[in-house]
């Protein structure tokens, strides 16, 4: 009966701060709530900023509190008071008579330790509200400060103020919702994977793999945020151009713990995850294998190739492709209202009865064709077509800088036109990647293109090559190998013509070579093709390759015979030297096995 009336008891954990009976699985989400009440409820007034710093204190050092100006002025509220939160580590320490100063040591060392590796790790796009406390710890006043600082919505501060900021404007505009979300509806579509598994606590590990500035990041900057809103998983950032192994280990060692002790499971982001090396993403596998870790890996590079197979068969490989112009218009859309700038439609002028400012900052328009100028030209990375918005924006801005008033008393009025979006871009941004995926896919299109005799998709793709940096002699090579692969005896100009190619553009290099290159690729388009030396000689290397037994030897009448022991073994006994013959000679010159073969139409199913 006694052992019944134990089973019906449910499994409650008792919380170290209120004393609170609390199910396990709810003990989590009440702990972070009562900390933080608790922290809030004790945190003194705010001294004066004015007077000098507190000292750091030494291991083992009494804590001391400067006296304030003047003590009739100390109130009961300005007491520093120790906050019962630090009672949540007596469930892990045997000593509580130094519970009281390690807190105040581990609290001054992890607001300062996270702050500085937010700012100076060079963690890139770091999510600095990972940066909390540990459990016990008070916020000092400067930190938080610095923390509200940097996670202030953009929504609330003036354009001009955005405009002024260092931060680059796709940063400071980075959704953290899947609403204001655009462009991969095949990722995060309302019937998704990755949508359901948002409002879950089964985020598998996943690697995004996209060109720039289509919302790899972003997309785990909203992950991490639905993770905190539901308190289901810790989130931590890293980027693999910065981070070294011993810094991973490091993330694992924490999360191992967190897990342990708080049943939380932490979700790690590796950015540009194809700049560690083998040994480097090995570390990873034994911990994404038993669960404690969550791996989500950012890349640009096929991962295929970047990402060791044991690990990429423990993730989901998401592709993101590159944003259509439409998605980038909902994006600058979104960012113009953001900074209130006035959108003008084609043939509108300023509205002059309108006031959009305080009277102490410009009103700020831009025309709708220098919006669809941007998204047509930044090539689907939302990141240069928010950046190229800025610069053209701070550049109008900056010319006004010293008249902000017109004549009238009037706030100054700024247009931004297609032209000054054009000056900043320049030209189009072209994705291309001289060692990577889209060096092998553009010379594949070229190649198939003159396969195809099709000479404007032939130049595009040429040009898509060399505009992107590409090396002119490499294009060259494959021209000769296309000349004789692909034109052969059709046309057997088409080989001069290539190497004659390679050697001019050896000569003069670029940008001078590059009409050359593509008047041998409109002449290997429109000419004649003749795949038969090419599959002759693959089916000869297959008939070498299938051959059962010793190949067979060289027939002696083909043999030279230069010494009088060969003459006599019956070398080039029996040859006809065919120049002394008026008529075709009638001779042998294939092994006996395979005479009659004619290698232009055998197949390896033939005997």
């Amino acid at each position: 009966m006694a052992n019944d009336m134990t089973l019906a008891v449910p499994d409650l954990v008792q919380c170290p701060v209120c004393f609170k009976d609390f199910r396990s699985s709810t003990i989590n989400g009440h702990l972070d709530v009562c900390l933080l009440e608790s922290v809030t409820d004790n945190i003194p007034s705010p001294v004066d900023e004015s007077g000098p710093p507190l000292k750091k204190l030494r291991i083992g050092a009494e804590p001391v509190v400067p006296e304030p100006p003047s003590s009739k002025a100390v109130s009961s509220s300005s007491v520093m008071v120790e906050p019962p939160s630090s009672a949540v580590f007596s469930l892990f320490q045997t000593n509580k008579s130094k519970v009281s100063i390690q807190n105040e040591q581990n609290c001054s060392f992890t607001s300062k330790q996270s702050a500085a590796n937010a700012v100076n790790k060079g963690v890139k796009r770091s999510l600095l509200n990972e940066a909390e406390p540990g459990p016990g710890c008070r916020e000092k006043s400067q930190t938080s400060e610095f923390t509200r600082q940097i996670l202030k919505t953009p929504q609330g501060l003036s354009p001009r103020t955005l405009l002024t900021m260092d931060k680059p404007l796709a940063e400071m505009l980075r959704p953290n919702t899947l609403e204001e979300y655009f462009g991969q509806s095949k990722v995060v579509g309302q019937q998704t994977l990755l949508r359901s598994l948002l409002g879950s606590q089964d985020m598998p590990s996943l690697i995004f793999w996209g060109p720039p500035g289509c919302g790899k990041t972003t997309l785990a900057h909203i992950i991490a945020s639905t993770s905190k809103k539901n308190g289901t998983a810790r989130f931590v950032t890293m980027s693999a151009t910065s981070a070294s192994t011993s810094d991973v280990r490091e993330v694992i060692k924490q999360a191992q713990n967190e897990l342990r002790l708080c049943k939380r499971r932490t979700i790690l982001f590796i950015d540009e995850i194809h700049r560690f090396n083998k040994s480097q993403q090995d570390t990873f596998l034994p911990h994404v294998e038993c669960g404690t870790v969550t791996l989500i890996g950012a890349t640009t590079e096929n991962p295929s190739f970047q990402v060791n197979a044991a690990l990429l068969s423990r993730c989901r490989v998401l592709v993101l492709e590159k944003l259509s112009v439409e998605a980038l218009g909902s994006i600058l859309g979104r960012a113009v209202a953001t900074l209130g700038i006035r959108v003008l439609g084609q043939g509108s002028s300023i509205p002059k009865d309108q006031d959009q400012t305080d009277g102490h900052e410009p009103n700020i328009y831009i025309e709708q064709k220098a919006l669809d100028t941007i998204a047509y030209l930044c090539d689907g990375d939302a990141r240069a077509g928010l950046n190229g918005l800025q610069l053209a924006v701070q550049a109008q801005v900056n010319l006004t800088q010293a008249n902000l008033l017109a004549q009238d008393g009037s706030p100054q009025e700024i247009l931004v036109k297609e032209e000054h979006v054009k000056e900043g871009l320049q030209r189009s941004h072209i994705l291309y990647d001289k060692a990577g995926e889209e060096h092998y896919n553009c010379i594949s299109a070229l190649h198939k293109s003159m396969r195809g005799s099709h000479e404007n998709a032939s130049l595009y793709w040429l040009g898509r090559m060399l505009e992107g940096g590409e090396d002119p002699l490499y294009v060259a090579r494959r021209l000769i190998r296309f000349a004789s692969e692909d034109v052969g005896m059709a046309d057997p100009s088409a080989l001069p013509q290539a190497v004659s190619a390679f050697q001019a553009c050896h000569f003069i290099g670029m940008p001078e070579c590059e009409v050359i290159l593509a008047q041998c690729v409109v002449y290997l388009a429109r000419a004649p093709k003749s795949v038969e030396i090419y599959t002759a000689y693959n089916n000869v290397k297959a008939c070498l390759r299938n051959h059962k037994g010793p190949l067979p030897p060289v027939p002696l009448h083909l043999r030279n015979a230069p010494t009088r022991l060969m003459k006599q073994l019956g070398y080039a006994k029996g040859y006809k030297y065919n120049p002394a013959f008026s008529k075709p000679v009638e001779q042998e010159y294939l092994p006996k096995e395979l005479q009659g073969i004619d290698f232009f139409t055998w197949s390896t199913s033939d005997p």
